[in-house]
């Protein structure tokens, strides 16, 4: 019987396949905000929207233009970036030491989920003036505010990712008596990275999120004041710019972490298909 067993051989069709789908999701995640940006200048155009409320994308570009020449759009654009990046910073790192932790000990699980739990509903802007009253309204109360935002989505993916590396990879540590820290570094947090990506996933958008309303009461500069002031001004085409520019920040955050994720981490589930 065994001679008239035919070996398969892997096809090469399936390496195809896959470079083609890869190449799909990139062009879709291009092509899709061009889409919605040409069919919001058509309807503007055909009168089917009130140009004086909705600005049209051409009337926006051209707004845009003179804020990029003019520098200030860069120069509120930066100061939100600097913002995000040292709360981001601020909240990160002791997020995911403190979901590692929860993760790997039951103890400290049993001390800290329930006051996670409790405190992770509670909105992170409505806390923002008692910020302001300890930190004061200079920068250091937004780099605050986007901190606690931050680590309470990476504490939580953090943990859930530890929890969820496989039993047989702490098994296989332990018969070869891999020590504590070891374990952590080459069992706990590989395994947890997937999880980790998804929070910082999570994390930018909710980060630019609180940080923007922030910058509405609390600011005298950044992106979120710039939408405000235009706002009160009545400058629909600048409070658009600003609108579209977060909108921008947030695919450009979302597109960077697919890409570490899709070059860094092979074994993440969605690099597994």
């Amino acid at each position: 019987m065994a001679e008239d067993l035919i070996p398969i051989e892997p096809s090469r069709d399936i390496g195809h396949a896959e470079r083609r789908r890869q190449r799909l999701e990139r062009l879709l995640s291009v092509a899709t905000p061009l889409i919605i940006l040409a069919a919001w200048e058509a309807l503007v155009r055909a009168g089917l929207v009130d140009a004086r409320l909705f600005s049209s994308p051409s009337q926006i570009a051209g707004t845009f233009w003179a804020l990029a020449q003019s520098g200030e759009l860069a120069r509120h654009v930066g100061i939100s970036l600097v913002r995000i990046g040292i709360g981001f910073a601020l909240g990160a790192i002791p997020g995911v030491l403190t979901g590692v932790a929860i993760g790997l000990s039951p103890l400290v699980r049993a001390v800290l989920s329930p006051v996670i739990a409790s405190l992770y509903p509670i909105p992170k802007i409505a806390i923002f003036p008692l910020i302001m009253v300890i930190f004061g309204i200079g920068e250091v109360s937004k780099y605050v505010l986007v901190a606690i935002a931050v680590f309470f989505f990476m504490a939580i993916n953090s943990a859930a990712g530890v929890l969820n590396v496989e039993r047989i990879y702490w098994d296989v540590g332990h018969s070869f008596r891999v020590g504590r820290l070891r374990r952590i570094l080459t069992i706990a947090l590989p395994g947890a990275l997937p999880m980790i990506i998804a929070g910082i996933r999570l994390s930018l958008g909710v980060s630019l999120l609180v940080l923007v309303s922030a910058e509405f009461v609390g600011s005298k500069s950044g992106i979120g004041f710039l939408v405000w002031d235009s706002w009160q001004t009545f400058n629909i085409e600048t409070m658009f710019v600003g609108i579209v520019v977060i909108g921008a920040l947030g695919w450009i955050f979302f597109t960077v972490v697919d890409e570490f994720e899709r070059r860094f981490l092979p074994w993440a589930p969605g690099n597994r298909r």
